[in-house]
């Protein structure tokens, strides 16, 4: 077990927005239940059926020392719905440090906020309790870092087991890789901040095995969290913001954001070779939108990506300064639409933001992934301490101006989903679906939007049995034919 960290030093700790991850919105949960026959108030659309997925970190046993909201197991909650009828399921992922734990009867390893031995080969507890992503008809389980990750059965979302494509893997897997809809590719990286290579670059094929994988040299362990794909290229972003290797050498973790230094968006060959940098001021990025190719007036080829950007994820002044801008322990959650286009012929880049509304976890309809769009559906950030969603905003990406829907007094949502109607023939033709709490009843619903017109309201509301945490990143998986 490692040794808990001493509490932050009084200087830092007006900075910080420590023991609020853990109670209220995101107050863990202790069973694992099934419930059908949920009760629908309106009535769920004709064509939407499969299953809406999110996943959470809960811890099962207390941790041996100061948590971070990134620390808890894995624990997944779904609705599936067929023929307009709704279950609920939910089951913790079984990775192999819960297992360790249940058979120690206890937590084992303490969190990224504690200090760990140096040298230590797996300084992290991998909990799968990230990201969900929908490839080859399995649903995998991820966590933030790279890991192993896990295949879940539907609609149960028990751990069948870890899945490592046959034995081709070759290492690990990070949240947020990128399924490309024309090819069936999984488009993936696996991020390591202890050791080199910090970043690796591969593809699993559409038949479940990993065609590449590759070592990206950078010059320090960035804090990597997402790419984007397109047709020819793997969008890298290697940003400013990175762990300290002095600390790391120590047995320490302490994230440094380098303002006076730019970042880099580096567009790799999807199935391996040179990494082409692209210069951009210095900014982070936790999640993209999308990113496509395509070819200015002059002739000259781009690429577009749009992303979520902030422009300095590191608090400067007290927290009770500036109370409605949410802090997740040591960062500043303050990001904004924003949109930069890629001169392959000149190596210029043109950035502008195309809003100023804080919005994180940016959704779109992942059959256009990698090529043109101009369609999203954010959460909207709530002037709170901690990062709260009170409503969603659905975007025009190539103006900005985007409908906005409010939840409502006492209510807060989570990441949104796209899932099409079956034969869409438009980028916008389906709905929104995104877990609500109602933090007066201490219940929550699954919301179902037109995906035209998310200002009129939800069209249809599954009221499940109990509440669902806030968590990180939710999926739509389709039913299996």
């Amino acid at each position: 077990m490692l040794s808990p960290t001493p509490p932050a030093p009084s200087a830092l700790r007006p900075l910080l927005n420590i023991a609020s991850y853990d109670e209220g919105l995101y107050a863990r949960v202790d069973d694992e239940r099934d419930d059908v026959d949920l009760e629908v108030i309106g009535a769920l659309p004709e064509g939407l059926r499969g299953a809406f997925v999110q996943a959470n970190p809960n811890p099962r046993f207390p941790p041996p020392g100061p948590s971070h909201w990134f620390d808890g197991d894995g624990m997944v909650h779904g609705v599936s719905i067929t023929d307009g009828r709704a279950s609920y399921h939910n089951r913790y992922v079984q990775t192999a440090g819960l297992q360790a734990d249940l058979e120690a009867g206890r937590a084992l390893r303490a969190g990224i906020m504690c200090p760990f031995a140096p040298g230590d080969p797996m300084p992290d507890k991998d909990t799968a309790n990230t990201d969900l992503v929908w490839h080859g008809g399995k649903l995998l389980a991820l966590w933030w870092l790279g890991g192993q990750p896990y295949r879940l059965a539907l609609p149960t979302l028990d751990t069948v087991g870890p899945e490592d494509f046959g034995g081709t893997l070759g290492g690990g897997l990070a949240a947020h890789p990128k399924v490309d809809p024309r090819t069936g590719e999984l488009i993936f990286f696996d991020y390591n901040p202890y050791r080199r290579p910090f970043l690796e670059v591969g593809v699993v094929s559409a038949a479940g095995v990993c065609t590449a994988r590759a070592e990206v040299e950078t010059p320090a362990p960035s804090l990597f969290h997402d790419i984007a794909i397109t047709d020819q290229y793997t969008i890298l972003l290697d940003l400013p913001m990175v762990w300290e290797p002095e600390r790391l050498a120590r047995g320490q973790r302490r994230v440094r954001f380098h303002h006076e230094r730019p970042g880099r968006i580096g567009l790799m060959p999807r199935h391996g070779g040179e990494v082409r940098w692209f210069e951009i001021p210095a900014c982070y990025v936790y999640h993209t939108v999308n990113a496509w190719e395509g070819v200015e007036e002059d002739g000259s080829p781009t690429v577009t990506l749009l992303a979520c950007r902030i422009d300095d994820p590191i608090p400067r002044v007290l927290h009770k300064d500036e109370p409605e801008i949410p802090r997740l322990e040591f960062l500043r959650l303050h990001p904004f639409l924003y949109r930069w286009t890629l001169n392959l012929r000149t190596g210029a880049v043109r950035g502008e933001q195309l809003d100023d509304v804080p919005t994180e976890f940016p959704r779109m309809n992942n059959d256009r992934l990698g090529v043109r769009t101009k369609r999203a559906w954010h959460p909207r950030i709530a002037k709170a301490p901690t990062l709260q969603f009170d409503g969603l905003i659905a975007y025009d990406t190539d103006s900005g101006v985007g409908q906005h829907h409010t939840y409502g007094e006492g209510q807060r949502g989570g990441e949104t989903v796209f899932a099409p109607r079956p034969g869409a023939t438009t980028e916008d033709d389906g709905w929104v679906l995104t877990f609500v709490n109602d933090l007066r009843e201490q219940r929550t619903e699954l919301r179902v939007f037109d995906a035209q017109d998310v200002t009129a309201g939800p069209i249809a509301r599954v009221r499940l049995p109990r509440r669902v945490p806030m968590g990180f990143h939710s999926h739509w998986a389709p039913a299996l034919a």
